[in-house]
């Protein structure tokens, strides 16, 4: 029974000076549906590379289904959709979609891939007529053109409006349900957010969180409290009472309207953040208290990376 679809141990790899991927250790299982974020120049790209057998790690090995990644590749077990991949013109889209067909070692049906793709309606039209967001549907097609077992896109949604976007991910999702891995580096959080079943979070070339979204988010700790302040409501606030809670990581406070104010605190504590407005003798209207956005949670994550690489630095220096 395979338990890995693939797996990265101890890998590294550099141009010249630059340590692209640094020790990374990573496994993949079946079924899952996996996001790969991280800042630009965190390794993305190159370990996408390194996957599908494009490049050769320095240090460190990289595994398909318990193999080298060529022989997957060569037995069509995975599908990939790269931001480097040109599309051939002066031919129909349904011409392309058959060749894929027609070479790839475990060939789909044409008007199969098709429709899981989303492009019935593009079938007839020249590649290079087409604009950005109906090529990135057509690499997408080119991907799943085989029935593959893992499906690797890197920024597969770029040049694609929200409502093309939306389609896109619901036939993603059709092939996550047929048992498929699915792998995908994206730059939209929310896609990640909503989408993927486990977060990988790349930064300077290492793996820096693993988990479930919901695992990110709570990983970074904080969240938000949003509430009003009315004139008149109790005790009168200023920003700098405000500053002073428990918890406080970072503070908003918007006038709107006259005699009304709009409060908005990051807190690392928010149960002891609303004691404490309360014990201030404020009356907050309309209290919320949320978890942060996976974005915020991203956000976060990496700049405390940032801090404590520069941290490390400064202590070698």
């Amino acid at each position: 029974m395979v338990t890995e679809v693939a797996a990265f141990r101890g890998v590294g790899k550099s141009y010249g000076r630059v340590r692209a991927v640094d020790g990374l250790d990573l496994v993949l299982r079946p079924g899952e549906t996996v996001a790969l974020l991280g800042p630009n120049g965190a390794g993305k790209s190159t370990s996408l590379d390194l996957l599908l057998g494009l490049r050769e790690p320095d240090q460190g090995s990289v595994t398909l289904f318990g193999g080298a990644p060529r022989a997957a590749i060569e037995a069509g077990r995975v599908g990939a959709m790269l931001q480097s991949g040109g599309l051939m013109s002066d031919v129909k889209v349904r011409e392309l979609v058959r060749l894929a067909c027609d070479v790839h070692p475990r060939g789909r049906s044409v008007t199969g891939v098709l429709t899981d793709a989303g492009i019935t309606e593009l079938a007839e039209r020249r590649v290079d007529k087409l604009s950005g967001g109906q090529e990135q549907r057509v690499r997408f097609a080119l991907a799943i053109a085989g029935d593959s077992d893992l499906i690797v896109l890197d920024e597969p949604t770029t040049g694609m409006d929200v409502s093309v976007r939306q389609s896109f991910w619901a036939s993603m999702r059709a092939q996550a349900d047929a048992g498929r891995t699915v792998l995908f580096a994206t730059h939209y959080l929310e896609e990640a957010d909503s989408i993927a079943d486990r977060v990988l979070v790349l930064h300077r070339g290492r793996l820096i969180a693993d988990g479930s979204s919901a695992e990110i988010k709570a990983r970074a700790g904080a969240r938000r409290i949003a509430f009003e302040l009315h004139d008149g409501d109790g005790q009168p606030a200023d920003e700098g009472v405000l500053r002073t809670l428990p918890g406080v990581q970072s503070l908003d406070v918007t006038a709107r309207v006259p005699g009304v104010r709009t409060v908005r605190i990051r807190t690392a504590d928010a149960d002891a953040s609303v004691a404490g407005i309360y014990r201030a003798g404020l009356y907050p209207r309309g209290l919320e208290v949320t978890g942060l956005g996976l974005e915020q949670a991203f956000l976060t994550i990496t700049g405390e990376q940032d801090r404590e690489d520069d941290a490390e630095k400064e202590s070698v220096r």
